[in-house]
């Protein structure tokens, strides 16, 4: 079965960086999109954002120039490098993919953004 469980959340300072793992299994990886989406407290989850299988990537406009997302297919793993983090980017951080017609979403890691 589809899993994805991510990791590399915790807490950071205002302007610093983390980078967060998404390992993946249950379906091919390499062939199908990814992407991540955050969920801060008490409010809607939300895009941060994409990369296809051929390495395009996309963002959402709140992140562009800060968040890398890269794919790593021999090891079935997505990545999110957070960088320059703002204290309101404090939320749930989800991997999420769309196969065979069912979206999969892991458990998330949180990631805390204070001094």
């Amino acid at each position: 079965q589809v899993q994805l469980v991510e990791s590399g959340g915790g807490l950071v300072q205002p302007g610093g960086s983390l980078r967060l793992s998404c390992l993946a299994s249950g379906f091919p990886f390499s062939t199908y999109v990814m992407s991540w989406y955050r969920q801060p407290p008490g409010k809607e989850r939300e895009w941060v954002a994409r990369i296809d299988t051929g390495g395009t990537t996309s963002y959402a406009d709140s992140v562009k120039g800060r968040f890398t997302i890269s794919r790593d297919n021999p090891k079935n793993t997505v990545y999110l490098q957070m960088n320059s983090l703002k204290p309101e980017e404090t939320a749930v951080y989800y991997c999420n993919v769309y196969y065979r017609d069912m979206e999969y979403w892991g458990k998330g890691t949180l990631v805390t953004v204070s001094s």
